[in-house]
């Protein structure tokens, strides 16, 4: 008998497998490659066109409050207040409020030198003042309040409610971004004792000098933003005696809201 030939024909099933494999591992590569350009879109948007938006529109306040287009609006919110130590002059910190995350300047006396007045503001989003950094040419609208949304992704400084009005005994306390929208406190780690810091409210001119820097906090260091502010956290950080203060914070490190960093300053009799 003949012996009978058997052919077998191998390698069509791996073929297949390796062809069903190759094409999930191209699917999978394509979706990668969709989600990196969505995510590399959203990052363009938050860090560059959130800062071009915002510092547009917040140097543009700067120039209507300078020209006094933007200080008729806000006039009537204001009252003078009643010098150094009157009711109206000072206003505690809320200690259930932490540290937020969040041009050219020219320096200047801070008047009523006889004693603090004070320009005091009603709670609202719109800005009525500008800070001025002129060490890092920053010219930044202030506003009331340090919510995220309507006062500081506008690129504004907010004014933590409940501390003290600019050049009134107690502690002026301002909130800012440090990255995206803005990001008008971003350099504020280069600041050094001395430094001035100006607030402009009204054709009122108060100055401030850097005092103390803290590098680092927690967002729940309330003591920051104390009528004399003196951090919780890190013993011997702060002041002691009362005063007129001034204290930026932001977050830190960069492009996280992990800490706080803060800046303190006093003002120039």
């Amino acid at each position: 008998m003949r012996d009978r030939v058997r052919v077998v024909v191998q390698g069509r099933g791996r073929r297949s497998r390796r062809a069903g494999f190759a094409g999930a591992l191209w699917a999978v590569g394509e979706l990668a490659v969709t989600v990196g350009v969505v995510v590399m879109l959203l990052v363009v948007h938050q860090v560059w066109w959130t800062n071009r938006q915002a510092l547009r529109a917040a140097h543009a306040v700067v120039r209507e409050l300078e020209q006094g287009e933007g200080q008729g609006a806000s006039s009537s919110e204001w009252s003078e207040g009643e010098g150094e130590g009157g009711a109206e002059g000072e206003a505690d910190a809320d200690p259930s409020v932490g540290p937020a995350e969040a041009a050219d300047g020219s320096s200047g006396e801070a008047t009523g030198s006889s004693g603090p007045r004070a320009a005091r503001p009603q709670p609202r989003e719109s800005a009525y003042g500008i800070l001025r950094i002129p060490r890092l040419g920053v010219a930044v609208p202030v506003a009331q309040g340090v919510d995220k949304r309507s006062v500081l992704d506008k690129g504004y400084a907010g004014h933590y409610t409940g501390t003290a009005q600019p050049g009134a005994e107690g502690n002026f306390a301002l909130a800012g971004h440090r990255n995206t929208h803005g990001e008008p406190f971003r350099y504020i780690n280069r600041l050094r004792a001395g430094d001035e810091l100006i607030v402009d409210v009204r054709g009122k001119r108060y100055v401030y000098l850097v005092g103390q820097t803290l590098a680092q906090t927690t967002e729940h260091d309330t003591g920051v933003i104390a009528p004399v502010p003196r951090s919780t956290v890190t013993p011997g950080a702060g002041y002691s005696e009362p005063g007129a203060y001034i204290t930026l914070t932001t977050c830190t490190p960069e492009y996280t809201s992990k800490y706080r960093l803060v800046v303190w300053g006093t003002l120039k009799r």
